[in-house]
């Protein structure tokens, strides 16, 4: 009788750069969320305030800024307590920050596992945008919480939040889609290229200064505006600022403009990773 042999995972070469092998992402789920544990837990290992600091941060942050930007600057805020106008920004700042600087470093720091086992490597990068979801709907609450102590219990505080509300999942979504394809842009790049990881370390920081984190495009003279109206993020963070406080602009075009290039920029990102992925393990 003739043994046949039996197996669990066809492993096939890519047929295309633009193959995202989503059906063999779907097959290793349980690994992916096996990574994003492991991201989510070992952040804030061997802390004494451990996930507090999702707590922490932002309010921090925030008051530093009310006393940066709004009392000694004087910065408008447009009529919205200016605490509450800079935990808008900044909860959502930290999501797209946060999935850019993890998934930039998706070859180099994981280099020790994927010369060891096969998986598809896009689970990488996609456990860091899931890992990055729980830590914004922690952050996110507490925005809530705030938002409805303000609209409450505060007299005459100017909130209006409207039914752009709705489009939430779409602004975290192209979010995710920008952070992720640049990301993973410099994760290729740093293979053979190790100063992008320097670079991205305070390129990010300076990229929040012509985003409209600490400052309404409003309040910005009319000879800069272009500046920060190219900037992808912009529209985004301007409208769910919007949707939430009913201040500034909510700009359609500037947000199907930022859907196309998060887009464009996430194909790119997957052709790069597809090539590289095929030898990095040879200049990492």
């Amino acid at each position: 009788m003739q043994k046949t042999n039996d197996w669990t995972e066809e492993i096939t070469p890519q047929t295309s750069l633009f193959d995202l092998k989503l059906r063999q992402v779907w097959q290793y789920r349980d690994l992916m969320l096996l990574f994003v544990r492991r991201d989510f837990v070992a952040q804030y290992k061997q802390t004494i305030l451990g996930p507090l600091w999702h707590f922490i941060q932002p309010i921090i942050t925030a008051f530093l800024f009310t006393f940066v930007f709004n009392t000694i600057a004087g910065i408008s805020t447009e009529g919205v307590p200016p605490f509450l106008f800079y935990l808008s920004g900044i909860t959502t700042w930290n999501y797209f920050a946060r999935t850019l600087n993890s998934t930039s470093n998706t070859f180099v720091s994981n280099a020790h596992i994927f010369g060891k086992v096969y998986f598809p490597r896009l689970v990488m990068p996609l456990s860091t945008v899931i890992s990055g979801l729980i830590a914004f709907s922690i952050q996110f609450g507490l925005f809530l919480v705030f938002l409805a102590y303000y609209y409450f219990f505060k007299e005459n505080t100017i909130l209006n939040p409207n039914r752009y509300i709705l489009l939430t999942p779409l602004f975290l979504l192209v979010m995710a889609t920008l952070g992720l394809g640049l990301g993973i842009i410099i994760s290729s790049l740093t293979t053979r290229y190790r100063d992008l990881s320097i670079l991205i370390s305070f390129g990010v920081q300076l990229l929040m200064y012509i985003s409209p984190v600490i400052y309404p495009i409003s309040a910005m003279p009319a000879l800069y505006r272009p500046f920060v109206a190219y900037n992808p993020i912009a529209p985004l963070i301007e409208g769910f600022r919007y949707a939430f406080l009913g201040v500034g602009t909510f700009d359609w075009i500037g947000l199907g403009i930022s859907t196309i290039i998060s887009l464009m920029v996430f194909l790119i990102g997957v052709v790069l990773f597809n090539r590289i992925e095929r030898n990095f393990m040879d200049t990492v």
